[in-house]
């Protein structure tokens, strides 16, 4: 029993050791042998064990994004440009002109979610006249959640919109007076003309696919994330776009534990995919590092009721029930577990009378199965799901859209959207996530923001006391509470025994920083398996080697990731400094567009 590795002089604080002063662990085949004092813990070791300090640091289990679009995003990480964390619009414009010059044809540059006009001390949105001033020739595509999207002129050419192009279903192209695309394209509220139009974009090549993907892994490890559960995603096809997950999974190159779920591509003909699937398929198939986990997030197309707040709830179409029932039906049949997006109570109605009718004769209550989303969820509805031993997926789309949500339903209605609290009561699973990257930032440390504050991203108060969680519960339900969503808390989650060996060293301690800090936390050190997958800061002598960033132009490359890109700007002498490059710019303004251009 002698231990692969010791850790100690820290503060373990997780289920399992949250009553408990537990400063060190041991550590042996990748999982937890003993947790104690430090005296205790390096009494275990030996000539070949390998001691770490942790330094007095606050030590967490490795946190779960139950609901996030790894794959999807892996695959276009390095070459998008994230306004997440971006306080000033300014920053955000000079950043975008950058790029444009930077990036060579045919490659667009893509601002791809995880940013909101509220969190820009201007308070707005780039308009189309500064998005066209800043490129001119380079595509330029900027999607806002999943209400809109901005477009230069070059975009869309690149794309072919023009006075001839038709409005799709439940979508909405801005035009001139003489019926020309502007370059607004709205989701009213069906988001198929904003992914449509991405997905025509150049992709990576297969070599910088696998940097990318290896990249943004990298990156949730370094804001402390060790397991992911991937819901799919519209345009994303299996197995063909599985390929560079699969590939790194079988040369021990993944960084994270990653539950895919698969989602059907093809509307009208979704019971033939399930079918396929299950037939060539099984059930969590894979191993401790990727693995199936089932059906969804999409399991109809004609289920889905879009999350844009900025329009009225859509109702789903009359014929959802007869296509939605002989899925259950197959899935059931299959032990397959299964989740569905359903944002609104009205959606979610109309999911449970099929499921009751489907477990009256193919039980359901032991597949794990779960709702993504229930930002509006009634008591009723959390009972019925409670009897059919659902569980349900939560993510901070409230603190992104919770503004939006307040001016169209009041905010009464707000107080309990998500009612988690409710939830929590009524002893439903309750898994915690981001549904990053095309609305949420990946930045975990901004929903657990949300949670224990009940604040936006933009420092509107959404809820009273009664639905903001404690830190404790807050990590519990982003820890073990999201490994009941990958049929796993009995293998990871908590700081207990024989459990997987994952966790995070933060920066700050969570516990009890000011609520304002908790936004600004990471990981220096991130374990997966006992291994070091991640380290900064202190640590960073342990920090194992990445491949440089590619391809070379990659916004990552040039102006980081979340958090270390500090874009500072003295407004008195004009004066920038960018601490990615070291380097110092001037800028001018320019009052005609009200925006910032920069020469250098």
């Amino acid at each position: 029993m002698s231990p692969d590795i010791i850790f100690y002089n820290g503060h373990f604080k997780g289920v399992g050791t949250f009553d408990k002063k537990i400063t060190a662990v041991a550590i042996k085949n990748k999982r937890f042998i003993k947790f104690g004092t430090d005296k205790e813990i390096l009494s275990l070791k030996n000539n070949s064990t390998r001691v770490i300090d942790l330094k007095d640091k606050v030590v967490i289990p490795g946190l779960n994004d139950s609901h996030i679009h790894l794959i999807r995003g892996g695959l276009s990480f390095n070459m998008e440009l994230r306004w997440d964390g971006i306080t000033s619009l300014s920053d955000a414009m000079f950043m975008l002109k950058q790029q444009a010059e930077r990036t060579p044809p045919p490659q667009w540059v893509r601002v791809v979610g995880g940013w909101s006009e509220l969190q820009f001390k201007e308070k707005r949105m780039p308009t189309l006249d500064e998005i066209n001033a800043v490129s001119k020739e380079t595509p330029v595509f900027i999607l806002h959640l999943y209400d809109r999207a901005l477009l230069n002129q070059a975009a869309l050419k690149a794309i072919g919109y023009d006075k001839n192009t038709k409005d799709m279903p439940g979508t909405s192209i801005q035009r001139d007076k003489d019926g020309n695309p502007t370059g607004m394209l709205i989701a009213t509220p069906n988001a198929i003309i904003l992914y449509s139009a991405l997905a025509q974009g150049p992709k990576l090549g297969k070599n910088d696919q696998i940097n990318s993907t290896l990249h943004f892994m990298r990156e949730l490890n370094r804001l402390g994330i060790t397991s992911v559960v991937d819901a799919g995603g519209g345009f994303q096809n299996y197995p063909e776009d599985y390929a560079v997950i699969n590939q790194l999974n079988q040369e021990n190159k993944l960084t994270l534990r990653i539950a895919y779920n698969l989602f059907t591509q093809k509307p009208g003909h979704e019971l033939e995919d399930f079918e396929h699937w299950t037939k060539t398929t099984t059930y969590q198939a894979g191993n401790e590092y990727y693995h199936h986990n089932g059906a969804g997030e999409m399991l109809v197309f004609s289920a889905a009721d879009f999350e844009d707040f900025l329009q009225p709830r859509p109702d789903l179409p009359s014929n959802m029930e007869m296509q939605l029932e002989p899925i259950i039906r197959l899935l059931a049949k299959n032990a397959w577990p299964f989740r569905l997006h359903a944002t609104y109570d009205e959606s979610i109605k109309r999911a449970l009378t099929i499921y009751e009718k489907v477990n009256s004769e193919i039980p359901i209550d032991k597949l794990n199965w779960f709702f993504d989303h229930a930002e509006t969820i009634s008591d009723q509805s959390i009972e019925r799901v409670r009897k059919l031993g659902g569980g349900i997926a939560i993510q901070n789309r409230m603190a992104f859209q919770g503004d939006y949500f307040i001016e169209r339903y009041g905010k009464d209605k707000t107080l309990n959207t998500p009612p988690i609290t409710k939830i929590l009561e009524a002893g439903i699973p309750v898994g915690m996530g981001t549904d990053a990257t095309r609305v949420s930032s990946y930045n975990p440390w901004l929903c657990l923001y949300w949670l224990t504050t009940g604040k936006t991203i933009g420092g509107t108060s959404l809820y009273d006391e009664k639905n903001i969680l404690s830190r404790e519960k807050a990590i519990e339900l982003y820890t073990k509470g999201s490994a009941w969503f990958s049929n796993e808390a009995n293998e990871k989650g908590s700081f207990v025994e024989n459990q997987l060996a994952d966790f995070a060293v933060l920066s700050a301690d969570f516990f009890n920083v000011p609520d304002e800090e908790i936004r600004n936390i990471y990981s220096i050190m991130t374990v997966l398996g006992g291994d070091i997958v991640h380290a900064s800061d202190e640590f960073s002598a342990n920090n194992p080697p990445l491949p440089p960033v590619s391809p070379d132009w990659s916004p990552i490359k040039y102006f980081g990731t979340y958090g270390q890109n500090k874009i500072l700007i003295d407004q008195s002498t004009h004066h920038f400094h960018c601490s990615v490059h070291h380097a110092d710019y001037s800028q001018r303004f320019n009052n005609s567009l009200g925006c910032y251009c920069w020469a250098f």
